[in-house]
């Protein structure tokens, strides 16, 4: 009796590319990128082929041409509002904090208050012991939003408007929240700090390898964004370690550029002991000193105005921010 012939399914193709041997596999083209991540956003993908997809992809490590077809691949899922409202500055947020708390939320507020419109989007609890941004919104009296549609209004309002992942892409949720099972992070990882739903035309990120800098930098230049900043942050974050030296890499006008920045104290500063969140809201009110954390305010807010053009040296992006602190109602 012969064995009944089964066809190969659509997906295996690109599973095939990736783990077909040392001398066989090969990078995912933009084009093969785009494909099989709009698969796996319409799950037409098995699960076995899925963990297989997102593990070798994470032992190869992603070329910044798979990051931008997975990427536009996304974005071309989103369900964008009728009523489109211009964004000037797109912050993801998805690595939470473990050392200091997120000062980088004061800074986007700022921003804000000073006629930016800041459009955030991230996701939590991925990681045990860190301090997300879904945290620390409430206290501050923020209201995160449920919908493109209710961030649009909010953006109209206030200048300011968070959407958790599991309502921009729940499918991205889901894959985000396989690094407990998996025991590794995903390509994933990256390509939420890309989206840019809003298409934002300056758009700021933060990642914790260096190594990747330069790889989101190439995406972003493959996604056609005009202005883009890439760092270091703290623990990931969009947030400026004030304490050693920020290496700005990104876009001004379609082209790639380094920028050095240097560092705003001679000494180290420690690890926060116990971090309150509460300190955050005591911070704004100006009822709770740490010249860290108003340093990593300042520094992260002065790296978004260069950026925007609102200031074309360092030092004086750095003062804009300053003044701008100085001069914030802590009652908004």
């Amino acid at each position: 009796m012969l064995t009944p012939s089964y066809s190969e399914h659509p997906f295996a193709q690109y599973i095939r590319l990736l783990g077909k041997g040392r001398q066989g596999s090969r990078h995912l083209t933009q084009e093969e990128a785009y494909q099989s991540m709009k698969m796996v956003v319409a799950n037409q993908v098995e699960p076995i082929q899925l963990g297989a997809f997102l593990m070798l992809m994470r032992v190869k490590e992603e070329t910044s041409e798979e990051l931008a077809g997975f990427t536009q691949a996304i974005r071309d899922s989103f369900q964008l509002p009728s009523q489109l409202v211009e964004v000037d500055l797109d912050w993801s947020s998805y690595a939470g904090k473990r050392r200091h708390l997120p000062w980088f939320i004061l800074s986007a507020r700022l921003l804000a208050q000073n006629g930016i419109k800041v459009f955030m989007h991230g996701t939590s609890g991925h990681t045990k012991g860190r301090i997300y941004t879904d945290d620390i919104l409430p206290l501050l009296g923020i209201k995160a939003a449920s919908s493109l549609s209710e961030a649009a209004a909010q953006i109209q309002q206030h200048h300011f408007a968070y959407l958790p992942l599991r309502h921009l892409c729940p499918k991205l949720q889901d894959l985000i929240e396989l690094r407990p099972l998996l025991g590794l992070r995903s390509p994933m990882h990256t390509v939420v700090r890309l989206l840019n739903p809003f298409n934002a035309p300056y758009v700021m990120q933060g990642i914790f390898h260096p190594n990747y800098r330069s790889v989101h930098q190439e995406a972003a230049l493959l996604l056609k964004y005009p202005y883009l900043a890439v760092i270091k942050g703290d623990g990931g974050e969009i947030e400026r370690d004030p304490d050693v030296e920020c290496l700005v890499q990104g876009i001004h006008d379609s082209k790639l550029f380094d920028e050095l920045w240097p560092a705003m104290f001679k000494q180290r500063h420690s690890k926060e002991e116990d971090m309150q969140p509460q300190n955050i809201v005591a911070l704004w009110r100006g009822d709770y000193d740490d010249d860290y954390a108003i340093a990593a305010v300042i520094g992260t807010a002065a790296i978004a105005l260069k950026l925007m053009q609102r200031a074309t040296t360092i030092e004086s992006a750095q003062e804009l921010a300053q003044q701008m602190w100085n001069n914030r109602l802590i009652s908004k």
